[in-house]
């Protein structure tokens, strides 16, 4: 969330800024809010003054033995000025804090201008595209054929974009997953956490999932207003809300696997074959909180522990720079990582590394100490990795001429050698 006094300060810098993200809220509508409160607080202050002022005078009659009864009716009347005004401020309120929330946040002057993924900006590849000279086949039709894939059946008991992997293709998803994890915790440093897959709405608004993407979210239906996580990130990042976390702890670094569940509202007409597009799907998360000094440099650090891993899986991927118009709601800063599926013939996201400075900080309250001084700390958020699409690489990648899929090396002591 952004700071209500920096919009007062700088009201064109954030109507610049907002439409660049592409934002449907009106940042004078806002500033309008913003001024009927700040008036009606100071009229509210003005009655507390009066009826402070009526209660010492009730106080002195009293004392000398006079009627107060005009006195105590002043300040009764006063009173009820007050709780009015009370209640309008409360409303002002609600609605200031609920249009804030749905405002995106500033992009960092780093960031690429740009108002679609045409835009985005490449910064680095790595690898060469396979080039494959036989029939190969998409990674639903191998999958399938090597009964690693069973689509059909999780469409049966799931509906569609719920996909079951079955014999080496659930042993090669686990083996996937474990050695994420192995990786963030043994080499880059990360502390492993299990968190929980349901999460509050307070939670989800921490985080900036809710309320601009509740229709993306899946909610369960009864009276506890829970909803399941599209990512481990909002668990993770609200392990730490209403907290204050010590600086010397900085950057705190965690990683997570989990289960993801979106809706994917907004997906019509793009590709859902296969594993492309998925309601449920699984993802290690790589969570920064960072000093605010620092978190730029995290950001780049994080980048390159989700490279280093599709180096050594040797998938070739580039690196992409969003711009503005197409990063993501609550960061300042994104990089993308895509791999190049050579029988998609397409680059497919794989990763996204943002950094959200004090965005979500703010809005679940989390926070350092520095100098003596209370302050919200960065957090930064990246897949490492999400397993769909790089099971749709390597399937593309790794596939031979006889139909069969050779294993990455590095994944070779998790499947016991095979393949």
């Amino acid at each position: 969330m952004l700071d209500i006094k920096k919009i007062r300060e700088n009201p064109e810098f954030y109507r610049v800024e907002t439409e660049k993200r592409n934002s449907g809220i009106s940042i004078d509508e806002v500033l309008e809010l913003d001024a009927k409160r700040r008036e009606l607080i100071a009229e509210t202050e003005k009655l507390k003054a009066e009826r402070n002022a009526a209660s010492k005078k009730i106080g002195e009659l009293k004392k000398s033995g006079q009627n107060a009864d005009s006195a105590v009716e002043e300040m009764r009347v006063v009173g009820d000025k007050i709780a009015d005004l009370d209640s309008k401020i409360r409303v002002i309120d609600e609605e200031q804090v609920d249009k804030l929330l749905r405002i995106p946040n500033v992009a960092h002057s780093t960031t690429p201008e740009g108002k679609g993924s045409e835009e985005n900006v490449i910064v680095r590849s790595w690898g060469e595209p396979r080039q494959i000279d036989f029939e190969a086949l998409d990674h639903k039709a191998l999958g399938e054929k090597l009964g690693i894939f069973d689509f059909e059946r999780g469409a049966k008991i799931s509906g569609s974009g719920f996909p079951v992997y079955r014999g080496l293709g659930a042993r090669l998803e686990r083996a996937l997953i474990q050695w994420f994890l192995d990786s963030h915790r043994e080499r880059f440093g990360f502390e492993e956490v299990i968190p929980p897959y349901l999460v509050t709405r307070k939670s989800m608004t921490g985080t900036g999932q809710l309320p601009k993407f509740e229709e993306d979210m899946y909610a369960c239906d009864k009276d506890d207003d829970l909803f399941l996580i599209p990512t481990a990130e909002v668990p993770v990042t609200n392990l730490y809300a209403d907290e204050i976390i010590p600086e010397s702890s900085l950057p705190l670094k965690l990683c997570a696997y989990s289960a993801c569940f979106r809706r994917e509202a907004g997906s019509y007409g793009k590709d859902t074959r296969g594993l492309l597009r998925l309601h449920q799907f699984n993802k290690v998360e790589m969570v920064y909180f960072s000093h605010p000094e620092k978190s730029y440099e995290n950001h780049e650090e994080l980048v390159g522990f989700a490279e280093k891993l599709l180096q050594e899986l040797e998938l070739p991927y580039r690196v992409l720079s969003l711009c503005k118009g197409d990063m993501g709601f609550a960061a300042a800063k994104c990089y993308d990582l895509e791999v190049f599926a050579s029988v998609e013939k397409k680059w497919l996201e794989v990763s996204s590394v943002s950094n959200f400075e004090d965005y979500q900080a703010r809005r679940a309250n989390i926070r350092t100490k520095i100098n003596g001084k209370n302050t919200f700390v960065h957090t930064l958020n990246g897949s490492g990795l999400a397993t769909p699409r790089v099971m749709v690489a390597i399937c593309d990648h790794y596939q031979q001429a006889d139909g069969s899929l050779v294993i990455p090396k590095v994944l070779k002591p998790y499947m016991n050698g095979i393949l």
